[in-house]
């Protein structure tokens, strides 16, 4: 396999999904690399690894996960992990992400991203849990903040400190995500630049952009089914600013448009001020 990589970690790029997958087999779309959903590619063998390696041939990968359930009372799959670990070690990812939530009970996969209480005790159960995730792994976890639409009352601080109290502790980096920052401030009614202000934006390895639904009751989705929006634009202007260069892509899992469409909007990101510049490299 040709391997990528890229020096610095810095550039934009798209999630790979079937309406594209020949276009990025090919080689022929301009991006820096590519996302995928891990869990679509944790098989044995067949089309999804073919497809896969096809385009690791062509691009770094991240992989981006979605039932690590890192917030698990219980633990963590062991199997899960062994499942992981083997696909990273044959796709040498860029990184591996997921979220902060919990998505398993008692066995039970839910394929939801469950939130968490912002107490101490869940602190301890996600730090523990990264350790076993890391070390099984061989490699650093990025978390995603996730979107929020309740809180607890039991919640013991606010999420950003949640979230910088488990980076400090565990290691770990951070996979932001500015259009759930923009979600969860609107929906709590507190100014996102406060979120900001209070992570450790230094432990940013990832950004994440996509586009949100508004409720009937006013509350915002995280749906991923529509462009980015223009508040979340701004937002992500500054975050950019803030951060410096780090992997910049658009989610699209629904409604997805033609592949021209995604790299119009990808391209309003390379645009904005503070531009990273990626390198790509190319080893045998």
């Amino acid at each position: 396999m040709t391997s990528h990589r890229l020096t610095p970690s810095a550039g934009f790029g798209l999630g790979l999904r079937p309406p594209h997958f020949a276009d990025f087999m090919a080689g022929a779309v301009e991006v820096d690399f590519v996302e995928v959903i891990s869990e679509n590619f944790m098989v044995s063998g067949g089309r999804p690894l073919h497809v896969l390696e096809r385009v690791r041939e062509h691009y770094p990968v991240a992989m981006h996960g979605v039932s690590l359930s890192i917030g698990s009372a219980a633990g963590l799959d062991r199997d899960y992990l062994r499942r992981l670990k083997s696909l990273a070690d044959r796709i040498e990812p860029v990184w591996i992400s997921d979220h902060l939530c919990w998505t398993k009970a008692q066995g039970v996969q839910s394929h939801d991203l469950l939130p968490l209480p912002f107490t101490e005790e869940a602190i301890e159960v996600v730090c523990r849990n990264l350790a076993q995730a890391q070390e099984t792994l061989e490699r650093p976890i990025l978390l995603e903040n996730p979107s929020s639409y309740l809180t607890f009352a039991g919640d013991q601080m606010p999420e950003w400190a949640f979230l910088t109290e488990i980076v400090r502790r565990s290691g770990c980096f951070i996979l932001l995500d500015v259009n759930n920052i923009f979600v969860t401030a609107t929906n709590h009614g507190f100014d996102a630049r406060t979120y900001l202000d209070a992570l450790p934006l230094d432990r940013v390895r990832q950004i994440h952009l996509a586009g949100h639904s508004v409720g009937r009751d006013g509350l915002l989705i995280d749906t991923h089914d529509a462009p980015v929006r223009e508040e979340v634009w701004e937002l992500f202007a500054e975050v950019k600013a803030r951060c410096g260069p780090v992997l910049t892509m658009i989610e699209r899992d629904d409604d997805i448009p033609p592949l021209d469409e995604l790299l119009q909007e990808l391209e309003r990101g390379r645009a904005a001020p503070g531009r990273p510049t990626a390198t790509m490299e190319r080893a045998a």
